[in-house]
């Protein structure tokens, strides 16, 4: 009896690994790629009704008014007539990859212990072969910026491409900027260690910042200084004065972000961004002035406060674009692995909400790509730049037309199968069936 345990169980394990195992990530592009008739959204608020589009060896060779051009098919040739061809999607500030189930310790890389983190490096603990992040590709959401969480300085975040080996394959810049979570200059009593549950003044908001200010301060000296003994976090914390690294600030409230302008301004910062920045249509103007890009949070929320229009969550990204500033949506909250499927659709309620169809569907491609510094190489549809791009049956920013048909990462055709479209083709097929049984007792009774 135990022998037959033994024999058995590697059976099993192999039955169960290949039940929930990754897709195999597609192989490098050999074959030119010709998808034609498309109505191309190019991601930088141009629409190519009738488009020709070449991709070869990883890029984007062409695209171009099928009409206005006699230039030949090349290779592998998609009819795209009716349908829509999109950038594909961005998601910043993202911790896909480093949570893969909550309630299992192991499973969570998001944070590490410690306040001051700046050495910190996400993509190392990036796991390519997650089932949530292989469920994002269906939506047209093929890249994103992978993020760690907690602390007062968090590390560094990284992008990557959703459909690789390992991190190594997947990384597409490293290192990208550094995240801080400002403090807050309010707080709420932790009603579980018997304090007060109301909101109050956080009596050491102007220590916490002043500590953040030191930390930068003695970074600085050491960076320019001897080394008699290596500092880590200090050595992080290189190129952030001279603008070689993005800085990305956490901060909700209206006296945090102007704080947060007036502490770039002391330590001479150059690219800084403001994530999340609840209340930054309040203070658009000076945000404007410092030339500071905002990363919207998560459209689909309910108002902080009772007094507060019930579609601010909605609209808060077209305030901050009427006042000209650079926005970009994000996905970051509750269940934000899982919910970042839905970015085209956050893009979608914006439109909805008086922001221009294409202008929103920048917020997802070209405005998130110019925020990361990735624009150089993606973002739009333009020639040279990456052949990470999708087609769908219809308007990618409609949950009810968004059905992705085909894919490309660096022009590689990527599946689009995962654990969730094998579930749903197995059970729909079981309803079909029974379906038809039951039209077959009604035609014999």
């Amino acid at each position: 009896m135990m022998k037959l345990k033994i024999t058995f169980l590697p059976v099993l394990l192999f039955m169960a690994g290949s039940l929930f195992a990754q897709q195999t990530p597609a192989p490098e592009q050999t074959t030119p790629v010709t998808i034609v008739g498309a109505t191309a959204h190019l991601g930088n608020g141009e629409v190519i009704k009738n488009s020709l589009i070449i991709l070869e060896d990883g890029k984007i060779r062409t695209v171009t008014d099928a009409n206005s051009t006699k230039m030949p098919y090349r290779g592998t040739v998609i009819e795209a007539k009716g349908k829509h061809v999109y950038p594909g999607f961005i998601s910043p500030n993202s911790t896909l990859g480093l949570v893969e189930i909550d309630a299992i310790r192991q499973s969570d890389d998001e944070d590490e212990l410690g306040e001051m983190l700046p050495h910190v490096r996400s993509i190392i603990a990036y796991n390519a072969e997650s089932q949530v992040v292989e469920s994002m590709r269906p939506n047209g959401v093929l890249t994103g910026q992978i993020t760690p969480r907690g602390g007062r300085i968090s590390g560094t975040s990284s992008l990557v491409q959703f459909d690789a080996w390992n991190w190594e394959d997947a990384v597409l810049k490293e290192n990208d900027g550094l995240h801080i979570n400002w403090p807050n200059s309010i707080k709420r009593g932790r009603w579980w260690m018997g304090e007060d549950p109301g909101v109050k003044p956080n009596d050491k908001y102007a220590e916490e910042v002043q500590n953040l200010s030191e930390f930068f301060r003695n970074s600085k000296a050491y960076l320019a200084g001897p080394k008699d003994q290596k500092n880590l976090p200090f050595e992080a914390m290189q190129g952030l004065s001279e603008g070689k690294k993005k800085i990305y600030i956490h901060a909700d409230g209206e006296k945090e972000i102007i704080d947060i302008l007036n502490f770039s301004k002391e330590h001479q910062l150059e690219n800084v961004v403001l994530v999340g920045g609840y209340n930054a249509y309040k203070v658009a103007d000076e945000l404007k002035a410092a030339n500071v890009p905002v990363l919207v949070g998560r459209v689909h929320n309910t108002p902080n406060l009772e007094d507060q229009d019930y579609d601010l969550p909605y609209k808060m990204a077209g305030l901050l674009h009427e006042k000209g500033l650079l926005v970009a949506l994000e996905t970051s909250g509750s269940m934000e692995r899982m919910n970042s499927r839905n970015l085209p659709f956050y893009a979608g309620t914006v439109a909805a909400f008086g922001v221009d169809k294409e202008e929103a569907l920048k917020m997802i491609t070209s405005n998130t790509a110019k925020i990361l510094g990735v624009d150089d190489f993606m973002g739009t549809l333009e020639t040279g730049k990456d052949a990470t791009l999708f087609i769908s049956e219809g308007d990618a920013l409609d949950m009810r037309t968004n059905k992705v048909t085909h894919a490309f990462i660096q022009g590689r055709q990527i599946s689009l199968e995962s654990h969730q479209t094998e579930l749903a083709d197995r059970y729909s097929k079981k309803f079909e069936s029974q379906s038809e049984q039951s039209e077959e007792v009604a035609e014999q009774q």
